[in-house]
């Protein structure tokens, strides 16, 4: 699709085709959902050809076997061997990339928030085989993040190529999510609500139509190419006793915490890392090395952990082994996502939340309050809440994976209690938290990078009243004879920034002639730079409780003024249109 696109801007008379898409889309929602279609259905290509080429990875570390975690023993070379070269030529590969191109790729959530849906669609290819690679050598990470991020990116390609509007690029992006999640665990609610809570940011009901259309679709491509995993069908009660929700509450919490710990594992374990004698791209091999030999003593910790999950929910492991389980592959996955392997914890927390509610379920054993398979669907909900953030998200995929509906209150009870135990205790997700690392304060897909754009530079007035910060209050009053300015920017003989006065020429009773105008100027006096960004200008603002501020540059001459009132004006009329722009109420011309 990207191609034939591509294909008909070079040419003379496909534009003419191009630009009728273009006002077909924008005048009726139903060209946007038959776009949404198309995005889901190449998002399941994404899942169906992903999924293969690791499948055929795989045999080189266990042949006849497409599944790693689900085997009972590995051969100990090939356990060392594969991860470990793997991890090398990922490490040789990020290399080139990082010497030969500029390859810093955008995920949804963050093209989403900042970047109006912009993606690398080239950046987004490489991440996808990386996270091939690194998933086919044993790391212990899922294929999620490279089957969102290529689905994605198709939506954010097709969308900018048609040049639509912003809102809708972001919905296009969201549907490529939408069909790669919902293809990924053969669950349609789930993906809808994954691009709904972590890739869009907000529901909206003229977005559910193409969303779940698009999930539908990539669901169908991957049944249509037998890339999917019969569902699971897990005994449990028919119902579940009031007094059994308060150990639900406790196992909400308890997965909370682990999460966060988990998350917290992460990112020391990618410290120690760091601060190894040791080039970068070496990293991934001895990352590979040791997960290979966790994998000797349990091969479950090997790739996404996807058919361990499935074992753990049909005959769940007793507390001791659940327990040295939960540790293993909790330490895998922070070894290779620490030494630089590409991937996601989606599957891994699965698999994990599982462990965490056998252990849970083993630690209750003497007072028989729950079943252990009550246990592990609560558990695996809970724990990826508190590590992917998305409560719905993991709520429909608990019940579409498990076909459990009578837990559904249990499932929505764990998944709201730690949800609120991470926020209390550390506010992201990791998602989130690895943005916060980098810098950058993203909480989910809502679109915040129209603040951004707008900076102090194209918002400021460049007419602006200057005079010489030597003079007197009686010299500016002749100065400006005419006219009284509600601001004088005062400066040197340079055009040097030196201070701003307010309301000089209204004050004539209070202010003597002789005053310098110098000392008019506040003790706090503060100057603004042009690449300031609105949300920084507002803070501004409120913390000196001024009207308005000088704008001066890198050399402290003066560039301008910007007021309060017109900074706040226009904030209110981005948030109006971002409004309308969710609501639905966009013109389309």
């Amino acid at each position: 699709m990207t191609g034939l696109l591509d294909h008909m801007r070079t040419h003379n008379t496909p534009p003419r085709l191009l630009a009728a898409l273009r006002a077909l889309v924008r005048k009726d929602t139903l060209w946007l959902i038959a776009l949404a279609a198309l995005v889901g259905v190449l998002a399941g290509g994404v899942v169906s050809l992903m999924t293969t080429a690791t499948f055929l990875a795989h045999h080189l570390l266990a042949p006849g076997s497409g599944r790693l975690s689900g085997l009972t023993t590995v051969n100990p070379v090939r356990a060392l061997l594969v991860p470990m070269c793997g991890g090398l030529l990922l490490g040789l590969t990020s290399l080139y990339l990082a010497r030969k191109t500029r390859f810093r790729p955008a995920d949804p959530i963050e093209a989403n928030a900042l970047h109006g849906g912009r993606m690398s669609f080239r950046d987004s290819l490489i991440l996808a085989g990386q996270t091939i690679l690194s998933n086919g050598c044993g790391a212990s990470l899922g294929l999620e993040a490279g089957f969102s991020q290529l689905g994605a990116a198709f939506g954010s390609r097709i969308g900018r190529q048609l040049r639509m509007h912003r809102a809708d690029v972001r919905l296009l992006v969201g549907c490529g999510a939408a069909g790669a999640i919902g293809a990924a665990f053969d669950a349609p609610l789930a993906g809808a609500f994954y691009a709904f809570e972590l890739i869009i940011g907000s529901y909206t009901f003229t977005a559910l139509a193409p969303v779940a259309l698009a999930a539908i679709c990539g669901i169908g491509v991957v049944h249509l190419t037998g890339t999917v995993l019969p569902p699971v069908w897990v005994a449990t009660p028919q119902g579940i006793p009031l007094l059994a929700y308060f150990p639900i509450i406790l196992l909400g919490i308890f997965a909370g915490l682990v999460g966060v710990m988990l998350m917290r594992g992460v990112t020391l374990t990618e410290y120690t890392f760091q601060r190894l004698p040791m080039p970068v791209w070496m990293r991934p091999a001895l990352g590979g090395l040791l997960v290979g030999a966790l994998a000797l003593i349990s091969p479950s910790v090997l790739s996404s952990g996807h058919m361990a999950m499935r074992a753990g929910l049909i005959s769940s492991p007793p507390f001791m082994l659940a327990l040295g389980l939960l540790g293993l592959k909790a330490l895998a996955s922070a070894i290779s996502i620490g030494s630089g392997f590409r991937g996601g914890l989606f599957f891994a927390s699965l698999y994990l939340g599982v462990l965490t509610g056998a252990v849970f379920a083993g630690a209750l054993a003497p007072l028989a309050v729950l079943p252990v398979s009550v246990c592990t669907i609560v558990g695996m909900c809970a724990l990826a809440v508190a590590v992917i953030g998305g409560p719905m998200t993991m709520i429909f995929l608990a019940l579409e994976t498990t076909g459990s509906l009578p837990l559904t209150g249990a499932v929505v009870v764990s998944a709201i209690v730690s949800s609120m135990t991470v926020r209390r205790t550390f506010g992201y997700s990791f998602a989130t938290w690895r943005f916060h690392l980098r810098g950058e304060n993203i909480r989910s897909g809502v679109d915040v990078g129209w603040m951004r754009t707008l900076t102090v530079e194209r918002m400021m007035r460049t007419e602006v009243a200057t005079f010489p910060a030597t003079e007197t209050v009686q010299a500016a009053r002749l100065a400006f004879p005419n006219q009284t300015p509600r601001y004088i920017i005062l400066c040197d003989e340079q055009n040097h920034y030196k201070g701003l006065v307010e309301n000089v020429l209204f004050h004539a009773s209070r202010v003597p002639e002789t005053t310098p105008l110098a000392e008019l100027v506040a003790p706090d006096d503060l100057a603004l730079t042009p690449t300031l960004s609105l949300s920084t200008a507002i803070d501004t603002f409120e913390r000196l409780a001024r009207p308005a501020l000088a704008v001066v540059d890198d050399d402290n001459h003066i560039l301008g003024l910007l007021s309060e009132r017109y900074v706040l004006r226009r904030y209110a009329e981005e948030l109006e249109r971002t409004r309308r722009e969710l609501a639905g109420e966009k013109y389309r011309v």
